[in-house]
């Protein structure tokens, strides 16, 4: 696998890389990481670091070095691969690409962002349609160079189709640890943060950024309290938007009702949050797929949440959750009716944890097995699982 970002840079696709990469070594499918360098980290094992240089306006990335990537090919060469998995549309991919050339081996991509509804929060002084037409082209040039392409969502797959990509196109969310999410510890939780045990608390999880629309959160959360004056919001995570977002809460009033609490430990501290919550919510219209909302089902907290792009495909069914409205006084009074009326929250909560295992990373990566071997077929490769001799896929995040 290649990828031009992994941990400890903290986001959606670092996260889809580990729980597939080992879920599949579980497999039998040993699995090589070439990933970019973000401080004083050192190769390791099945992990290769490239040295990287900052992205100007964005310092939590890396862009890896091309040429390194490439002066890998000797060592490579050696190790038999059967494919190369590229994470990531930058450096990663035109690496990654090159080296399936050199390697004579089939490479494929996750198109984890729609890019085209992202560019224009970053790149404000460019018209926001030249910038989606930009945004498709380039994909389009990209996903059909490629032997196959995996998408999250039905609704990423309609859109590449759009695009006209006309490569494979498998649809394949990234599945979830359920064990890790479900020994949270509530009381732990709120008595750290100081939340009182009975005190109503919705919970939103992920990246703090524009395209979250975390701003509509807040704009319901004012309507609900009004109803509910102690009900609070948390939201944890870091990103560019949480200065703005901090202001807004102030201009709304909503200091002693939202909470922010930054990044939190994955492995220890978010499920506590997820305990420690009465309702998830989430209104971003961009998501791909949106595994927090999935985190969330396992952890048994019921959701709320807009079904729009990836959310659809975990919302629509109505399990263990509800699908909010697109508008925020209604999904105030979503949140509100959820709060007042225990009954419908409580069976919500019944239903989340049984959804949410349908959806598991052990099926999903046995899914990602068989596609990888549906591609080395038709390459005449043959990709077999197995304790001996282990198949080898290059994963190019």
């Amino acid at each position: 696998m290649l990828s031009d970002v992994y941990f400890p840079r903290v986001n959606g696709v670092s996260t889809s890389i580990e729980t597939f990469r080992t879920c599949l070594a579980q497999k039998g499918v040993e699995v090589t990481l070439i990933a970019p360098r973000y401080g004083s980290e050192q190769s390791a094992g099945n992990l290769i670091r490239l040295p990287s240089r900052r992205i100007p306006m964005d310092p939590e990335d890396r862009l890896m070095s091309y040429r390194a990537a490439l002066e890998l090919t000797p060592r490579l060469e050696k190790e038999n691969y059967d494919l190369i998995h590229i994470q990531t549309p930058f450096v990663a991919h035109y690496a990654g690409v090159a080296l399936a050339w050199r390697l004579g081996i089939p490479a494929v991509a996750t198109y984890h962002t729609l890019f085209e509804e992202y560019l224009y929060h970053y790149i404000p002084f460019l018209p926001r349609e030249w910038l989606r037409g930009l945004a498709r082209r380039y994909s389009r040039r990209q996903c059909n160079e490629l032997a196959g392409v995996i998408v999250p969502s039905t609704a990423m797959a309609e859109r590449l189709r759009e695009y006209q990509v006309t490569t494979t196109l498998e649809i394949l969310p990234t599945g979830i640890p359920l064990q890790r999410f479900a020994r949270g510890d509530r009381a732990a939780f709120r008595q750290r943060h100081g939340l009182a045990p009975d005190r109503p608390l919705a919970l939103f999880v992920g990246r703090v950024a524009h395209e979250k629309n975390i701003g509509f959160l807040l704009e319901a959360l004012q309507l609900a309290c009004r109803r509910i004056p102690d009900l609070c919001l948390v939201v944890t995570g870091e990103g560019p938007a949480r200065p703005a977002l901090e202001r807004q809460a102030g201009q709304l009033g909503l200091q002693d009702n939202v909470l922010f609490l930054g990044y939190l430990d994955r492995q220890t501290e978010l499920p506590d949050a997820y305990a420690g919550a009465d309702l998830f919510v989430f209104a971003s219209r961009t998501e791909t797929q949106g595994l927090v909302l999935l985190e969330a089902m396992a952890a048994g907290l019921p959701v709320l949440g807009l079904a729009a792009m990836g959310t659809r495909d975990i919302l629509e069914p109505e399990r263990g959750c509800q699908v909010g409205a697109d508008d925020v006084s209604r999904f105030a009074e979503q949140m509100v009716a959820l709060f007042e009326q225990d009954q419908t929250r409580l069976r919500l909560a019944a239903e989340t944890r049984a959804y949410a295992a349908e959806w598991s990373d052990q099926a999903m990566a046995a899914r990602l097995c068989s596609f990888y071997e549906q591609i080395c077929r038709q390459h005449g490769k043959q990709f077999q699982q197995g304790p001996s001799p282990l198949p080898r896929a290059l994963d190019s995040h």
